[in-house]
C-alpha cells in the first residue's frame, strides 16, 4: 500500500487508531523477554521496587460518615462546548519492569496546525529523549509546508543535523552518558515519498536491543479498512 497524500484525504483519524493497533500486534510478539507493549494516553513511570523507600503518600483512616447525594449545579452563564483539540492522543509505549523505555508517536495534523500545538508537541517529543526514553516519530502529513518536528527537536535539544522534510520516520536511540555531560543520541532517518512503499525501521529498546518494524505491512490494513468504512 503506497503512502497516501493525506493533505487531500479526510479519514486519517480512523487510520491513526487502526495503525497504532497494527503496530501493537506487530511489536508485541517480537519483543525480547521482559518487555511489554501497550497503547495509552500518557507515559507511566514506576517507582523503583529495588529500594526500601516508600512513596511519599500518607494513609489516613476516616470515620464512617453518612452518605450524601452529590449534586452539581451549573452556573447560569456557563456554556459547554466540545473542543476536538482537547481529545487525548493515543501512543504506543513499550515498558520493561514497569519503566517506560520506548514510544511510537504517529503525528496527526492537529499536532502541528497552530504555533501553540507545534510548541507543545515539540516539548513532548523532546521530553521523551530527555527522560531517556527511545522514540520512533512517524509523520506522513506533508502540510504545513517547511515545518518538521525532527528539525524542531534538533533545535530544542541543541544539535545540528541536515533538514528533515516531511514525510519521514525518525528513530531516536538514547545512549550512554557522554564524558562531556548529557547522553549520546543516535538518529536514524527514513524518508518517505507519496505514492511509494513505506520503509522498514528499527524501534530502539536499549543500546543493545531493537525491534524491526515493517511500516508498509502495518500501514496497509488500516488504510484499506478506513477507506472502506
Amino acid at each position: 500500500m503506497p503512502l497516501h497524500d493525506w493533505s487531500a484525504l479526510s479519514w486519517w483519524p480512523g487510520v491513526h487508531h487502526l495503525w497504532l493497533a497494527e503496530l501493537l500486534y506487530w511489536i508485541q510478539p517480537r519483543l525480547p523477554a521482559g518487555y511489554r507493549a501497550y497503547i495509552g494516553s500518557t507515559p507511566t513511570f514506576a517507582i523503583d521496587a529495588s529500594t526500601d523507600e516508600r512513596p511519599d503518600v500518607g494513609v489516613r483512616s476516616w470515620p464512617d460518615l453518612p452518605e450524601v447525594e452529590a449534586t452539581v449545579e451549573s452556573d447560569p452563564d456557563e456554556v459547554e462546548i466540545a473542543v476536538a483539540t482537547l481529545a487525548p492522543d493515543r501512543t504506543l509505549y513499550v515498558e520493561r519492569q514497569g519503566l517506560l523505555v520506548a514510544a511510537i508517536e504517529l503525528v496527526s495534523p492537529r499536532n502541528k496546525d497552530r504555533n501553540s500545538a507545534r510548541d507543545g508537541y515539540t516539548s513532548i517529543y523532546a521530553g521523551y529523549l530527555i527522560k531517556g526514553v527511545n522514540l520512533l516519530l512517524i509523520d506522513v502529513h506533508r502540510l504545513p509546508a517547511r515545518f518538521s518536528f525532527a528539525d524542531r527537536i534538533a533545535a530544542e535539544l541543541g544539535f545540528v543535523r541536515p533538514p528533515c522534510p516531511v514525510p519521514f520516520a525518525m528513530t531516536y536511540r538514547v545512549g550512554e552518558e557522554s564524558p562531556n555531560g548529557g547522553r549520546f543520541l543516535a538518529l536514524t532517518h527514513r524518508p518517505m515519498e507519496i505514492g511509494q512503499p513505506l520503509p522498514t525501521v528499527r524501534l530502539p529498546l536499549s543500546v543493545q536491543e531493537a525491534v524491526s518494524i515493517d511500516l508498509e505491512a502495518t500501514y496497509a490494513r488500516p488504510t484499506a479498512a478506513a477507506y472502506l468504512a
